[in-house]
């Protein structure tokens, strides 16, 4: 009997009316969970012991180099740039401190020790270190608003828990508590040693002090080892509420509190300390009242992560099957925990692919960060909002004195540097798929601040036009991948290298030499080069200006812009029609790019996920959908074990290794499943989400969210704690409506744009 796991028969997707703490504000009243009455507010203990251990957060590292995926799944939070780890039962070495952390050096993450503060308790009189391995089973857990530890030895029980309380620093507390019948008087101290990368310039960067309230970390300018790069500003802080003193030796420090901890029986002490990791001293000025304040009322900063983190759930579980909740707070946390606060060339928080692979840690590219908005919205608006302003406020401008032909592009990849600071990741070569009305639009639906929207929309048209002033070779309406006029670009090689990533199928087969794909040379009236585009017309590009077109006349309605709203609309009903007269092939049933010079489809090349676009678009007749649900659904075609591969299993290129050569994308999940269920296939959607939960991975135990997966075992591929992974999961689980809420006009009337 097949396995009752249906996820949206169950839910209720009612979500705008639930009370809601962001991001960057809590609640006056915490609510209970809307569907879960037995859950308390905060000032209890929830929600920091629901949801245990969701992800494992165990591990201990041995050097500086993180390693690709890292082998920590570290605990962030509220747009830190570092991170902790736990240590593993057994691995007493460790015990009495959080692992790592793990810290970003503006481009890339890096271990900064085993475990910088490790707690070491010695009774006063008898000058005997307590031994925390003496307790064989110690509680070792993550929780999402914390990391938590306990240990039961000598008579003594000591607690400890760290949360984030800002965007640079983490609040550590330690209670001891004495559960014997006599007083005991114990001194306190804190050891930690340092991680030292192996490269030359960044070997010697790292550099350990002794301050009056603990120790910090200070790092030496470095700008000439990729991944490492620092400007000899930045600086690792630990800062401890009671009077200390810190001896240092070489790469080791010891902490000593300078009066003994006094504990009668059946009472407990506390401790605290902040943590902070920060790039500047502006940063450190910026942070230091927040964090003493911290120091100074530890209830106040635990009630308001509560209070935040209840909000997350609050507005995100409701109506969430019970089988799914666990793996829909995997996905807040795996989303929670790559937000980047404001930083260098970033001037708003945003969410990054993966905080545990080296080029995901810390660069934002535009598909990511909008796919990534839209789940955020589910829990978050406001930090949805910062996603979106984080990428469209490195839009290239008209008055832009190297490239104003490119006036409305959005780069492909953005980060700490820019390319004037040498960042090796910055990308202006392409830019990447049209998404941002779409994120915008669902951002809006779930914080109705038009304010925000008034402010974005005229980025939004400015990057929807230069679609078609840069990327429309033959001026047919239908636009082309391609790349920009940059001198990197200036090989045909190198320019076709730059139109796979914009399409973000990087090494997809259409983009295979033996395909017959060509590079060809735009240019505007005066006949000024101002960049390239394939000389194919790409199938999922123009969907998605379809389903652009549709959102940029929604919000152009909420701004009263109704002839802009009118504009568009009828754009997307003429797009609509092109696309389906020369990319639907009727002898094989499904979509493909077209031929530039004939505007045939080009089936002969083979069916990719791509095609299925215009069906999210709602772009195919009734008739094409049933014609493409065939493959969709068939085991031998998109139907494999883990749906949805890049290239059909029966394809002669396809590869379930392969990045887009047939492994599965979860934001591919999303777009089949979702257009299946468009068109009234509901149970096949159903089905195919179900059996991807069910096979992929780790996806509902303890292990991290992939980036993708063996389309054939499940098995999880590349990148760990993958965001926009996460971020499509969460949309399907909490089935917030997510694709353009008209019909073609081949299903019904199309209503007006209101």
């Amino acid at each position: 009997m097949r396995k009752v796991m249906v996820l949206l028969s169950v839910i209720v997707a009612v979500v705008a009316t639930v009370p809601v703490a962001t991001a960057h504000a809590v609640r006056d009243q915490p609510a209970r969970y809307a569907d879960r009455p037995d859950v308390d507010a905060p000032g209890t203990d929830a929600p920091d012991r629901d949801f245990p251990d969701v992800l494992d957060r165990r591990g201990t590292p041995n050097a500086a180099e993180v390693p690709d995926p890292a082998q920590i799944n570290v605990f962030a939070d509220l747009g830190s740039w570092h991170g902790y780890g736990l240590p593993g039962v057994g691995d007493s070495t460790d015990y009495g401190a959080f692992t790592g952390p793990m810290y970003i050096a503006q481009e890339e993450p890096w271990y900064l020790s085993r475990a910088f503060s490790r707690i070491e308790l010695t009774d006063h009189e008898t000058g005997r270190r307590i031994d925390l391995a003496a307790d064989h089973s110690p509680e070792v857990h993550a929780y999402p608003a914390m990391l938590a530890q306990t240990y039961r030895v000598d008579g003594l029980v000591l607690t400890l828990e760290l949360r984030f309380v800002t965007s640079r620093g983490a609040l550590v507390r330690a209670r001891v508590t004495d559960v014997g019948d006599t007083a005991r008087t114990l001194d306190v101290s804190w050891t930690g040693a340092l991680l030292r990368p192996g490269e030359a310039s960044a070997h010697s960067a790292v550099s350990l002090s002794a301050t009056t309230t603990g120790v910090r970390v200070d790092f030496a300018k470095v700008r000439d080892t990729p991944g490492f790069l620092t400007s000899g500003t930045e600086r690792f802080d630990a800062i401890h509420d009671d009077p200390v003193s810190t001896t240092v030796h070489g790469d080791s420090y010891v902490t000593s509190r300078r009066t003994p901890l006094r504990i009668a029986p059946h009472t407990d002490a506390s401790l605290g300390w902040v943590e902070s990791y920060t790039f500047t001293e502006t940063e450190r000025a910026e942070e230091s009242a927040a964090l003493h304040d911290a120091l100074a009322r530890p209830d106040q900063a635990v009630w308001r992560s509560r209070a935040r983190w209840d909000g997350y759930f609050a507005r995100a579980l409701r109506g969430v099957a019970p089988p799914y909740r666990r793996l829909a707070v995997k996905a807040i946390e795996t989303l929670v925990g790559n937000w980047r606060g404001a930083a260098g060339q970033l001037h708003y928080a945003g969410v990054t692919p993966s905080i545990t692979f080296r080029d995901f840690a810390a660069a934002y590219w535009p598909w990511d960060s909008f796919k990534e908005a839209v789940g955020v919205a589910t829990f978050a608006p406001d930090l949805a909002e910062s996603v979106i302003r984080a990428e469209l406020e490195h839009q290239i401008s008209a008055d832009s004195p190297t490239r104003p032909q490119d006036a409305g592009m959005l780069p492909d990849v953005v980060g700490y540097n820019g390319a004037a600071e040498g960042s090796p990741k910055w990308n202006d070569r392409n830019t990447k798929p049209p998404l941002a009305s779409w994120a915008v639009w669902h951002t809006f639906e779930a914080s109705r601040d038009v304010t925000f929207v008034r402010e974005v929309y005229p980025k939004l048209v400015a990057q929807h036009d230069w679609w078609y002033r840069n990327r429309d070779h033959d001026h047919d309406g239908l636009a082309e991948y391609g790349a920009t006029a940059h001198p990197k670009n200036g090989t045909p090689q190198e320019a076709l290298r730059a139109a796979a990533w914009e399409s973000g199928m990087d090494n997809a087969p259409r983009f295979d030499r033996d395909t017959g794909v060509e590079v060809l040379a735009n240019t505007n009236q005066s006949g000024s080069r101002i960049g390239y585009s394939l000389n194919r017309e790409s199938v999922d590009l123009n969907a998605y200006l379809v389903v652009e077109k549709r959102y940029l006349s929604r919000i152009a309605d909420v701004l009263g812009e109704f002839a802009d709203a009118r504009r568009f609309d009828k754009e997307a009903d003429s797009l609509t029609q092109t696309i389906r007269s020369h990319m639907y092939d009727p002898a094989t049933g499904f979509y493909y790019d077209s031929a530039l010079d004939s505007s045939a489809p080009l089936s002969d090349l083979g069916k990719g996920v791509e095609g299925l676009t215009p069906l999210w678009a709602g772009i195919a007749t009734k008739e094409q959908a049933a014609a493409a649900r065939s493959a969709l659904v068939d085991p031998e075609q998109f139907a494999t074990r883990i749906p949805f591969p890049t290239v059909p299993k029966n394809s002669p290129k396809f590869d379930p290794t392969g990045y887009w050569r047939g492994t599965s994308w979860l934001d591919q999940l999303y777009f089949g499943s979702t257009a299946l269920e468009r068109y009234g296939y509901r149970a096949d959607a159903e089905n195919l989400r179900t059996r991807t939960l069910d096979n992929a991975e780790g996806l509902t135990g303890n292990a991290p969210i992939r980036e993708n997966y063996n389309s054939l075992t499940g098995a999880g591929m590349n990148a760990t704690n993958f965001s926009w992974s996460a971020a499509l999961l969460l949309v399907m689980l909490t089935h917030t409506p997510t694709v353009p809420p008209w019909p073609s006009p081949s299903l019904g009337v199309r209503p007006s744009s209101s």
